[in-house]
């Protein structure tokens, strides 16, 4: 039986706030747009760039998390697949397509406060946090330092 893909690997930035609602059942739904960006020389040896807009939909906890924590100008590494709807249009009567990524797996780039710098970031299925400095703290430093939620990044 041959097998198939259906995988998305996405790093970029959120081009607007995430759009949190919930289903009749009370299932967390998350929806923003990601903006990945493309730069390439053009026949006349001219830098240009790409910007290439990504539909993204995260379900329960990692529709949560996006909604706590992300913002527009949010970094964040996607893994996810492609799934594409189709409709017919009141008015027009055409049919309508859209694509989207839904998110399996989501990682937070950029600190808590957002897209600008920082340090920090984190999975949003209770993976280690990424980013995080995982070298032995030099016993100075460590010494009568303890650990809050507050210092947790996820």
């Amino acid at each position: 039986m041959p097998k198939s893909v259906n995988k998305v690997i996405l790093l970029g930035n959120l081009g607007k706030d995430p759009e949190v609602k919930y289903t009749p059942s009370g299932t967390p739904v998350a929806k923003f747009s990601l903006a990945t960006n493309e730069r390439f020389k053009d026949k006349d040896g001219n830098w240009q760039d790409r910007t290439e807009w990504h539909n993204i939909v995260a379900w329960q906890r990692t529709a949560e998390v996006v909604g706590e924590y992300c913002k527009k100008g949010s970094q964040v590494y996607i893994e996810g697949r492609l799934r594409t709807d189709s409709w017919d249009d009141k008015e027009t009567g055409q049919k309508k397509y859209r694509t989207e990524i839904v998110v399996n797996d989501l990682v937070l780039l950029g600190g808590r406060g957002g897209g600008e710098g920082g340090e920090g970031g984190g999975r949003s299925r209770g993976a280690a946090a990424s980013n995080m400095d995982q070298r032995t703290p030099e016993p100075d430093a460590a010494a009568g330092t303890q650990i809050t939620d507050a210092d947790i990044p996820f």
